[in-house]
C-alpha cells in the first residue's frame, strides 16, 4: 500500500504587499497561510479575501488563509514539517527581531529544520549588515536562502509573468522554493550567490531614485539609459568587492531588477526621485507614507564603498541630495563635470 505524500505547506510571515503576493503565488502548489501582525488584517483576508492595508484593490484567492495567532501558524507547519517552506516577507528594519522571535518559536516546536527564505532588500541601518548576516547572527536555521528578482507585488497577485531567483547553498531550499512557487506564471531560477543577489537587490533602489530624479527633471531617455548603465557598473563594482559573483549582476537580480525599478511606474524608489525633482523634501515624502529602501540603505552603501576604496559617484550624489540638501540639478551637473575617462567596470 502506497502512503500518500502530504501536500506542500507555506507559511509567509509578514502581510505587506510582497508577503501577500508570494502567499498568493504559493496557493497554486501548496496550502498557503499568511501570518499578520494585526488581527483585523488577518480577519479581513480570511473572511473577505482582500488585504485592507496593502493591494486593497485586488481580490485574493479563496484558498489563501490568514492568521494573527502564532499557535495557528505553528500548527500549520506541524501538519507536514517535511513538506513546508517559510517565507520571511518583512523589511530589513524588522528582520532581526522577526528572526529572533521565530527561531525561538520554531526551535521549541522542533521545526527549525524547515527551509526558510527571506525577501527583503537593503542594509540594516544600525549595523550595515545584509539580511543573510542578520539571520546568521541571531539564529541557527540550517536551511536558508534569499528570493529576489524583478517583480512588482501587484502584478504577481494578478498572475502576470514573473521570473525570480532563489539563492542558497542548500539544495533543499532551492528545490522546496521551486516546488512551491514555480507555476504557470512564476518561473524560479537557482543560484548560490547569496551576497550578489542581496547586493543587487539593495543597490538597484538607489539607482532607481537617481532615475526618478532625472525623469522628474525631464532630462530625457538618454540620461536615464546612462544612469542605468553606469549604475549597474557601481552595483557590480561594490558587489564583487563584497564577495558577489560578477555574472550575478547581469542577471535577474542585478540588471533585471535594476531596469524594472528604475523605469516602472509602480516603483516606490523611482517615485521618491520624481518627488525630489518636484522640489519636495525627503521628510515630506516619507511622511506621505512612501517606504523606499533606497533611502534607508544609501548611506550604508556609501560607507561600505568608502571602506573598500570603491568609487560610486551616482550613489554619492544621491546621498548629497537626500541628506545634505544638495539641489538635484547641481548634483546632475557635478556628475556631468567629472573628468572624461575610459569606460571601466573595475574603476571609477
Amino acid at each position: 500500500m502506497t502512503v500518500a505524500t502530504p501536500p506542500l505547506r507555506t507559511l509567509v510571515i509578514g502581510a505587506g504587499s510582497w508577503g501577500t503576493a508570494l502567499a498568493t503565488a504559493a496557493t497554486h502548489n501548496s496550502h498557503s497561510l499568511l501570518f499578520c501582525r494585526h488581527p483585523d488584517q488577518a480577519l479581513t483576508i480570511e473572511k473577505h479575501h482582500y488585504n485592507p492595508r496593502y493591494l486593497s484593490d485586488l481580490l485574493l484567492p479563496l484558498t489563501l488563509h490568514a492568521t494573527s495567532d502564532i499557535s495557528v501558524a505553528i500548527h500549520h507547519l506541524q501538519q507536514a514539517p517535511q513538506q513546508s517552506l517559510i517565507i520571511l516577507g518583512v523589511p530589513v528594519i524588522a528582520m532581526r527581531e522577526t528572526c529572533q522571535q521565530w527561531f525561538t518559536l520554531l526551535q521549541q516546536a522542533q521545526l527549525e529544520h524547515i527551509p526558510i527564505i527571506w525577501t527583503c532588500k537593503g542594509f540594516e541601518q544600525s549595523t550595515g549588515a545584509l539580511p543573510h548576516e542578520i539571520i546568521h547572527q541571531v539564529s541557527h536555521f540550517p536551511h536558508t536562502g534569499v528570493l529576489s528578482g524583478p517583480s512588482f507585488a501587484k502584478e504577481v497577485v494578478q498572475h502576470l509573468p514573473v521570473a525570480l531567483t532563489v539563492a542558497s547553498h542548500s539544495y533543499l531550499v532551492q528545490q522546496r522554493t521551486t516546488d512551491i512557487l514555480h507555476n504557470s506564471f512564476c518561473r524560479i531560477y537557482h543560484s548560490q550567490d547569496i551576497i550578489g543577489v542581496e547586493v543587487g537587490g539593495a543597490l538597484k533602489n538607489i539607482i532607481a531614485i537617481a532615475c526618478g530624479i532625472a525623469d522628474g527633471l525631464q532630462l530625457g531617455n538618454n540620461a536615464r539609459a546612462a544612469l542605468i548603465t553606469r549604475g549597474l557598473v557601481e552595483i557590480t563594482r561594490l558587489g564583487s568587492a563584497m564577495g558577489g559573483e560578477p555574472s550575478t549582476f547581469t542577471g535577474l537580480t542585478g540588471l533585471g531588477d535594476l531596469v524594472l525599478t528604475a523605469t516602472g511606474d509602480l516603483s516606490r524608489n523611482r517615485q521618491v526621485g520624481l518627488a525630489i525633482a518636484q522640489g519636495k523634501t525627503l521628510q515630506t515624502i516619507m511622511d506621505s507614507g512612501i517606504t523606499a529602501e533606497g533611502v534607508r540603505c544609501a548611506r550604508d552603501t556609501l560607507a561600505r564603498a568608502t571602506h573598500l576604496g570603491i568609487e560610486m559617484p551616482i550613489t554619492q550624489a544621491i546621498c548629497r541630495v537626500l541628506f545634505e540638501a544638495m539641489p538635484p540639478k547641481e548634483a546632475v551637473q557635478q556628475l556631468l563635470m567629472r573628468e572624461a575617462k575610459q569606460e571601466n567596470i573595475s574603476k571609477g
